[in-house]
């Protein structure tokens, strides 16, 4: 099995804004559930500790690192971060290791 963690900060934006940005984004990443060959599990957490420096983080397990590909270009995978992700993003980490 493989883990995909990212962490985004948002940019700029009203605090209002910035709530209704991570719900859609939580919204259509784990609304990618069921839809997604390998995909096992996905979770947005979007209520981080004040100590955070990210806004927030996705949490998904693959099958193998061939899911993972798979999911990379899905189209369902693509529209989502095309648009409720990458749009509002200022910055991205990423860590994908075997569990």
């Amino acid at each position: 099995m493989v883990k995909h963690v990212i962490l985004w900060t948002l940019k700029e934006m009203s605090g209002e804004e910035k709530q209704s940005v991570k719900a859609g984004i939580k919204a259509g990443l784990e609304g990618l559930k069921g839809k997604i060959p390998g995909l096992v599990d996905i979770a947005v957490h979007t209520e981080g500790l004040a100590s955070s420096t990210a806004d927030l983080m996705l949490d998904s397990t693959f099958e193998n690192a061939e899911a993972l590909k798979g999911y990379s270009v899905n189209p369902a995978h693509v529209a989502v971060a095309n648009e409720k992700v990458r749009p509002f993003t200022a910055h991205r980490s990423c860590l994908d290791f075997e569990i």
